[in-house]
């Protein structure tokens, strides 16, 4: 039985004078999904996601989310999605439960901080300053800063980029996790293989358009359709795969 609707994007367009960005696009993300908007630099996707999390203003279209229209109701859409910062938005000398009290107040939400790092697999970093992390555990603190107001929705922006091959798995077991929490995930990314076993459907975008929009295995399977074979016959491991079996997949303190 297919979920329900919780964002629908209809006819959304976004120019910048004569520039067209986004050119009356349509999608839907259902409940409880990884749902994957993925294209080239400059394709729009970017700019799709901030008109959704209110951060940017539309030319045209309509976007409900969670049964709430964008142009009558953002402050309440804002209360129930949590939004992935890049590393600028923190402040560097804070310790992580100071981070976490800060944005508590700002969303006036009952969080515990120490439950929240616990979460992400930091509660024995809660007294360490934001700028003594790792790439890797900057990373998991983001994701948990987007849990603080208890979202129906996060939206992650290319979240495992520059992680080893432990952080960026490890990662990926913790946004499965979170969905499996009931929260659904919209999350970008340039690595085709997480977006292979993250999303359960995939949006690809290209010059402003939708060019696509599946399940990532329908998407491949209509691709061989075609008569398309890789030159190399597929092994059944690759050397990533080796890397973890060789230096493990736990959670390790990061250099």
């Amino acid at each position: 039985m297919q979920a329900p609707s919780i964002i629908s994007v209809k006819n959304l367009v976004k120019s910048y004078g004569d520039f067209v960005a986004v050119k009356g696009i349509n999608f839907e993300v259902y409940e409880g999904e990884i749902f994957g908007l993925l294209g080239p630099n400059g394709a729009g996707k970017s700019t799709t996601l901030e008109i959704i999390e209110t951060l940017r203003p539309k030319t045209s279209g309509e976007i409900i989310v969670n049964g709430l229209n964008l142009d009558d109701s953002p402050e309440e859409i804002k209360k129930i999605i949590g939004v992935q910062l890049q590393t600028s938005g923190f402040y560097p000398n804070l310790n992580l439960t100071e981070l976490i009290h800060l944005f508590v107040g700002l969303y006036q939400s009952d969080v515990d901080p120490s439950t929240l790092l616990k979460k992400v697999n930091l509660e024995d970093k809660a007294k360490a300053k934001y700028k003594e992390m790792s790439g890797g555990q900057k990373q998991r603190f983001s994701i948990a800063t987007t849990l603080i107001n208890r979202p129906k929705i996060i939206f992650l922006d290319e979240p495992t980029t520059g992680l080893d091959p432990q952080a960026r798995r490890n990662l990926w077991d913790l946004i499965k996790e979170i969905r499996n929490n009931g929260t659904t995930v919209i999350i970008t990314t340039h690595y085709m293989d997480e977006a292979e076993i993250l999303c359960d459907r995939v949006a690809i975008v290209d010059s402003g358009n939708i060019i696509a929009i599946n399940t990532p295995n329908a998407l491949i399977d209509e691709l061989v359709a075609t008569g398309f074979e890789k030159e190399k016959e597929v092994k059944k491991a690759n050397l990533e795969d080796v890397f973890i079996n060789l230096t493990g997949k736990e959670w390790r303190a990061e250099s």
